[in-house]
């Protein structure tokens, strides 16, 4: 009895000696838990994938991304294409904004690798499309220059336009003026031609065409034009004032003094006479001949 009782003690041993040993070499990979609490952050069409850190004391664990798309799915035998950017790197946050590129569900997997050693792919709950961005109000600035209503939007990027509504204020319900801008070189724009004096508001939103869908409106500013309706009035009379000034500076009208006019009209009496009596003398001289 005492003998079977070694022999069993020493069996159980063996196994889980061999079990654990077995269990270190071949299972590692069982050991490394794969990437949770994944997620999507996207906001004006730049998209981020996250997720947990998963934890191995004194090691460097990294992390590689996969995305599959309807394409994938439908027509190439459900593959996974893998994020070049974020292939083998230590953060837990991925920039998938050039991967997604179409307005489809799109699915997305996190592997953590240690060494030689992978996880289990942990995948995206439900799909990601674009379409769900959170789109938000242009940064804007409202500037009167003289007479000019300027708008100064923020750049967003090339896939945004911007929807600009603005109203002389004490008319706003009969005068609301609107038009989609999108900014090319310069970022200020020019909306209108203010009366003098008056107040004027301005607020816009953000249009994406791709997916077809607006932020909410900015907060309304306004601006007052410089002067008043006697000043513009009176702008063309000095204007025109300004001008005759200018002229008389550069181009004067002199005056000649008494003795240079009496002078000249010596001078134009003597040389009228001269060439009519010079004519005259040579027509006679002719005749004679």
């Amino acid at each position: 009895m005492l003998c079977l009782s070694v022999r069993i003690h020493s069996y159980t041993f063996f196994f889980s000696f061999f079990f654990f040993l077995l269990l270190g070499i071949l299972g590692e990979d069982a050991l490394l838990p794969a990437p949770q609490n994944i997620s999507i952050l996207s906001t004006n069409m730049k998209h981020f994938l996250t997720w947990s850190p998963v934890i191995v004391q004194g090691e460097t664990v990294r992390y590689s991304v996969e995305f599959q798309g309807e394409y994938e799915r439908e027509y190439a035998n459900e593959s996974w294409i893998s994020i070049c950017e974020c292939s083998l790197i230590t953060a837990t946050v991925c920039n998938i904004t050039e991967d997604i590129s179409a307005t489809v569900a799109y699915n997305l997997r996190v592997r953590a690798d240690v060494g030689t050693r992978r996880s289990e792919w942990g995948t995206l709950k439900g799909f990601f499309n674009r379409i769900t961005t959170s789109l938000t109000p242009p940064l804007m600035k409202v500037i009167a220059d003289g007479y000019h209503l300027l708008v100064e939007l923020e750049d967003m990027g090339p896939a945004f336009q911007f929807c600009v509504v603005y109203w002389k204020k004490e008319h706003k319900s009969s005068h609301i003026k609107s038009g989609t801008v999108k900014p090319k070189v310069s970022s200020v724009v020019h909306l209108d031609t203010m009366e003098a004096g008056a107040d004027y508001c301005v607020k816009a939103q953000t249009y994406v065409e791709a997916i077809n869908r607006s932020s909410s409106f900015s907060q309304t500013q306004c601006v007052r034009a410089q002067g008043n309706t006697v000043a513009a009035l009176a702008l063309p009379f000095l204007t025109w004032k300004t001008c005759k000034i200018f002229q008389y500076s550069c181009c004067p009208v002199a005056v000649l003094p008494d003795t240079l006019v009496s002078f000249f009209t010596v001078l134009y009496q003597f040389l009228g006479c001269w060439v009519v009596t010079g004519s005259w003398g040579r027509q006679k001289k002719q005749t004679h001949a």
